[in-house]
């Protein structure tokens, strides 16, 4: 059974920093790409970075500079250091692991709010 578990998210004022942790299970974590998407109330789901089996990374525009996407294939772990968080940050953030459009796993998500 695959399971993709998010942990780190909480409140925050603006500028300051998270790191959102993905463990996952039931899969052969190597060989994923995996990635962290987010979900503001009212809006669409938004990738927001991803990283290859490889170690390429890619990040949205929005979030260029101030959020880092690593992964330790010891551990079947993904991570998203998060910092100088503002307001429009706030949202659900979910993990995604996906080798194929057979294969593709989400999380249930981890709440990020940046609120003064």
């Amino acid at each position: 059974q695959v399971q993709l578990v998010e942990s780190g998210g909480g409140s925050v004022q603006p500028g300051g920093s998270l790191r959102l942790s993905c463990a996952a299970s039931g899969i052969t974590f190597s060989s994923y790409a995996m990635g962290w998407y987010r979900q503001a109330p009212g809006k669409e789901r938004e990738l927001v970075a991803t990283i290859s089996s490889g170690g390429s990374t890619y990040y949205a525009d929005s979030v260029q500079g101030r959020f880092t996407i690593s992964r330790d294939k010891a551990k079947n772990t993904m991570y998203l250091q998060i910092n100088s968080l503002k307001p429009e940050d706030t949202a659900v953030y979910y993990c995604n692991a996906r080798m194929s459009l057979q294969f593709d796993y989400w999380g249930q998500g981890t709440q990020v709010t940046v609120s003064s």
